[in-house]
């Protein structure tokens, strides 16, 4: 930190208990000046050889026959007077970043210029801001921190828009030539980071933050991307729930929605300007603040736009409708701009992408006993067409949500399986489906005959073609029991047989209906798990 020191007698004022601050010399004070409840007994010759404004108020004085000059209005308060008034004595004053603001404007209210006389403090001061201060990041950080108390005069003598040009063209300067001590707050290392500079800017209230952001954006030297990190840093430290599903929102319920509005503000228009994380978590704060609602638009207008960009640990903080709305807007811009999707042998990547993203969300979802089946069918319906290379995430989803609901019954059930391709699942996970007693039978029925199908070089297409043209038989021990000599054609045949067992015989329970007696239905239940039984043994 840079420093200049003025003066070089000894530092003589003292002060007593009750706020009286006097000069320890022989030579008695002849002008008490009061700010607030603190007074100086000081002495005229040496003030007012310096400050022409302390000369007119000792003429009003000596007029009115007033004991006291009263300067209540002083930039930085008593503080502000003492340094310019050790400066008229000649004692030993030291100036630096955290008080030369301060003792700028006081400077100037007591109008001590080149005309009073010569090497007077304004023009030190202005000599040292522009030697020294504005050419130092940590110290023009500091002094701009300072300034906030001190207006209109620190805005006035253009100390604020001096620190603001000079933090953002430092900001500008390339990471690679960066030389000086580039931050306060974290230890230099050798390689300068392109976001050396967000984390020092942290403690900067908002009112001051925004007004040097804005200068950094209207500087153009400074990458979008980088603007984003100090955005997410600065609202990170803010407030200590952003990100978070649940939490307490404590402080200040108006000013944080201004912070909130203001982030939104500040964002880059640039698509890629900062992660799709932080629009999510911009949205959410909206949400629970219930705030910003014109800017709330258009941050789902762009998160849905780039929702391939998101993850399921950023997404998973916001409710089912949201995100229903955020899948909407994927799918409508995905419609409108087919041709600008990059695709991989012929799959687009994006709505592969988001819909391992949305699988994932509904697993999440699923573990909350308040999720209505309603509306995790509806967001799972939603990306039903989006391209997957295996159905294993939306199984881990159903499966998730039929043990955390066990009170689900049977049509329900039918309901949610009905969202996997049981043709589509890995091999571990059909693995898992055959053990999985969760499943309905009849769904399990559909993964092992389609995996036996897949042991024996059948595709799932093909196999759909022989279900589809294949009768159904009753006899039991013929499914069961008979079949090819052939190992493949044996599986394939087994499983047809079972399959079409299973789906005749429920077709069958749903045409005849109560007229079918509890000893038919029993015998059918127990006819399929034998021939279940009998293929997952095949099937091992």
């Amino acid at each position: 930190m840079k420093f200049m020191k003025l003066g070089s007698k000894p530092d003589l004022f003292q002060c007593t208990g009750d706020n009286i601050r006097y000069v320890a010399t022989d030579l008695a004070a002849d002008m008490i000046v009061s700010i607030g409840d603190v007074k100086f007994c000081v002495h005229k010759f040496p003030l007012l050889s310096k400050s022409a404004r302390l000369q007119k108020l000792v003429t009003v004085q000596d007029t009115e026959n007033n004991e006291e000059i009263e300067i209540n209005e002083i930039p930085g308060g008593h503080m502000g007077f003492e340094i310019c008034a050790k400066f008229c004595y000649g004692m030993t004053v030291t100036l630096n970043a955290y008080n030369v603001a301060m003792a700028r404007c006081a400077a100037e209210y007591l109008e001590m210029y080149e005309t009073v006389d010569k090497g007077n403090l304004v023009y030190k001061i202005e000599v040292f801001l522009n030697s020294s201060i504005f050419k130092t990041w940590k110290d023009s950080v500091i002094v701009f921190q300072s300034t906030r108390g001190l207006v209109p005069w620190s805005e006035e003598l253009k100390v604020v828009s001096h620190c603001l040009d000079s933090i953002a063209s430092k900001v500008s300067v390339d990471s690679s030539e960066v030389e000086w001590s580039f931050t306060y707050t974290r230890k230099k290392s050798v390689t300068v980071p392109q976001d050396w500079w967000v984390e020092d800017l942290c403690d900067l209230s908002s009112d001051l933050y925004k007004r040097v952001m804005i200068a950094i954006k209207s500087n153009g030297k400074t990458g979008s991307y980088v603007i984003g990190e100090s955005l997410s840093l600065y609202v990170k430290k803010r407030l200590h729930w952003f990100g978070k599903r649940s939490g307490k929102r404590d402080g200040d319920v108006v000013k944080t929605h201004a912070l909130i509005e203001m982030i939104l503000e500040l964002l880059p228009d640039e698509t890629e300007s900062v992660s799709c994380g932080l629009l999510v978590h911009l949205l959410h704060a909206c949400v629970v603040l219930e705030c910003a609602g014109t800017k709330r638009k258009e941050l789902m207008r762009r998160i849905g736009n780039r929702l391939h960009d998101a993850t399921v640990s950023d997404i998973v903080i916001l409710d089912v409708d949201l995100v229903q709305e955020l899948v909407a807007v994927f799918m409508t811009r995905n419609q409108n701009d087919e041709n600008g999707i990059l695709e991989v042998n012929g799959v687009s990547s994006e709505k592969v992408t988001v819909a391992k993203i949305i699988d994932g969300y509904l697993a999440e979802i699923a573990k909350d006993p308040d999720t209505s089946l309603l509306k995790f069918a509806d967001l799972a319906d939603m990306v039903s067409s989006l391209p997957r290379s295996t159905h294993d995430g939306i199984y881990r989803a159903i499966d998730m949500y039929l043990k955390e609901h066990p009170g689900i019954g049977k049509s329900e059930k039918k309901r949610i399986c009905r969202l996997m391709d049981c043709r589509k699942l890995s091999p571990d996970a059909c693995k898992h489906a055959v053990q999985n007693e969760r499943l309905p039978l009849r769904v399990v029925v559909q993964v092992l005959f389609f995996e036996q199908l897949r042991g024996g070089g059948v595709s799932a297409e093909a196999a759909m073609g022989v279900t589809a043209s294949g009768g159904s038989r009753t006899n039991t021990e013929e499914e069961c029991g008979s079949g090819p000599t052939s190992e493949e054609g044996k599986g394939v045949v087994i499983s047809k047989r079972v399959f079409m067992k299973v789906f005749s015989s429920k077709d069958r329970d749903s045409d005849n209906g109560s007229s079918d007696t509890s000893e038919s239905r029993s015998t059918n239940a127990e006819e399929t798990k034998s021939c279940t039984r009998s293929l997952r043994h095949s099937l091992s």
